[in-house]
């Protein structure tokens, strides 16, 4: 019977489909058919030549990308069509950009992910133009700042003393999209559920990665991560006293301790919290997790952002039980610092707070020093991307190229200037602001919870950011925008949600 009906449709008469027009006939072939037509036989021998010949011609590598082909037009539709699906995707991309790359796949995967966040981007103003949404969703003190620090940086192509117009080029194009991010989560993120599944999903990354730094430090490296570790000038960088500094699947070893010490002040928000006490227990044990390997990382500038963010915790969050949380966590921090041992880890940990007896920080200081009168006599800088990669690709014989910044605020003094700096200074400021009159504006606990560690983590990549360049690599420039974005829409679903009580009670009431 099924073979009659088949015929049935393949020899269905010209008079039923002819007239119905291109978008019809697609899906008589596609949907109704099911490719079970001449025309379908002569796309699946098509593709098939296509295939055989390319995997003949190119080896095995066209059959694997023509494979990513057919599934990436429909998680392109998926990223388009829905955001929340794309977000996730965008956050995944984010920690395991790198470990694509050990693979040895040679693809443009920074371009990848600048394609997924404009697709991100795309399906936003789509979904804003068939949900006719109002602009007003963005105000906020941050968007201004955001476009304000945007619009200083595309001004910067007009730098006369710039040594390259293509430096600014590939500079800028990560700084405005990655910008862009704060936008797309702000529309996108509309309950408290789906805030919980993108915690969830951060925190199961970073165990994941706090887990492989620990496969690093005891089991070992990888063919391909030895084959990274032999580059020229890489074992200066990363063994120190006898021991390999770890950087698990992330850029490097302080993209690696930042994200776990940030993963870490977000689990410490929601144990002060009135929780389960197993639910307490795990997260702490989640916190000595990443704790832990983060010390593999042998980054100094991590071990401060911590104590810190447990300070200003202190500040904002009075309270007894709070003061007794961080006075234990005070004093397990003091013994840690002056007991005496001979474990690598502990040893470099120990330095961060006696920073005059470290070589690493003297030579910072130094090359600081040696730039101020050069950030002094150009207010507007050397030019966006005037140090580091591109300087060194674009301009190699610049007087910048070969600075080596360090500190994020450093490169923004060299490349944006004293004017660029203080810009990029009032951009954090209003930031950091906002997470606080937010945090004290919401009732609802859980969401004010969250504010609070939102609000802290930027704190502690404000500190990050003086150190080392925090806010440049995967995955933490997405998570900064997340994180920036979240501070106003916690504030926004707080206000949500005393309307609708106002509404019940208004209903109650006349009823």
């Amino acid at each position: 019977m099924e073979e009659l009906e088949h015929e049935k449709v393949i020899h269905a008469p010209r008079s039923q489909t002819a007239g119905t027009g291109f978008v019809q006939n697609l899906r008589q072939l596609f949907i109704v058919e099911k490719l079970y037509n001449p025309v379908g036989l002569g796309v699946l021998i098509l593709i098939a030549l296509v295939v055989g010949a390319g995997i003949a011609y190119m080896g095995l590598v066209f059959g694997v990308l023509f494979l990513l082909l057919l599934a990436g037009i429909p998680v392109t539709i998926f990223i388009v069509a829905y955001p929340k699906f794309g977000m996730i995707v965008l956050i995944i991309m984010a920690y395991m950009l790198f470990v694509i790359l050990q693979t040895g796949i040679d693809f443009p995967v920074g371009t990848l992910m600048d394609g997924l966040q404009v697709l991100l981007l795309l399906g936003m103003l789509i979904r804003m133009k068939v949900e006719k949404a109002s602009w007003s969703i963005f105000k906020s003190p941050i968007t201004t700042v955001i476009f304000i620090w945007l619009g200083y940086n595309l001004l910067e192509v007009g730098n006369p003393i710039a040594a390259s117009r293509m430096a600014w080029l590939y500079t800028i194009r990560s700084v405005a999209i990655v910008s862009f991010c704060y936008f797309v989560f702000v529309y996108n993120i509309r309950s408290v559920k789906y805030m919980r599944v993108m915690f969830t999903l951060w925190l199961v990354l970073s165990f994941l990665g706090a887990a492989y730094g620990f496969k690093q430090e005891y089991i070992g490296f990888n063919s391909h991560e030895l084959q990274y570790l032999n580059t020229p000038g890489i074992a200066d960088l990363l063994f120190i006293d006898g021991h390999w500094r770890k950087f698990s699947f992330f850029s490097d070893p302080v993209a690696f301790a930042y994200n776990m010490v940030m993963p870490s002040i977000f689990c410490i928000c929601i144990i002060i919290t009135p929780i389960k006490l197993w639910q307490k227990i795990g997260l702490i044990a989640l916190v000595l997790f990443f704790l832990d390997s983060m010390l593999f990382s042998g980054t100094r500038g991590a071990n401060i952002l911590l104590p810190a963010a447990l300070l200003l915790l202190a500040v904002l969050k009075f309270s007894k039980k709070v003061l007794l949380y961080i006075s234990i966590a005070a004093v397990f921090l003091a013994v840690l610092i002056v007991m005496p041992t001979s474990n690598p880890n502990i040893l470099r940990f120990q330095t961060a707070f006696r920073p005059n007896n470290d070589d690493s920080y003297n030579l910072r200081k130094r090359n600081q020093k040696r730039i101020q009168p050069y950030i002094v006599a150009h207010p507007i800088g050397g030019g966006l991307g005037a140090t580091g990669v591109w300087g060194q690709r674009f301009a190699p014989d610049s007087y910048l190229a070969h600075f080596p910044p360090d500190s994020g605020y450093i490169r923004v003094a060299v490349e944006d200037g004293w004017v660029g700096l203080l810009v990029f200074c009032i951009f954090m400021f209003v930031i950091l602001r906002t997470g606080i009159n937010n945090y004290y504006l919401i009732d609802d606990p859980e969401l004010k919870t969250y504010c609070l560690a939102m609000t802290l983590v930027l704190f502690a990549y404000n500190l990050a950011n003086f150190p080392q360049e925090a806010l440049v690599q995967f995955p933490s420039n997405i998570m900064f925008y997340l994180e920036a974005a979240l501070i106003n829409v916690t504030l926004r679903l707080d206000l949500q949600l005393k309307e609708e009580k106002a509404k019940t009670i208004l209903a109650a009431i006349s009823v």
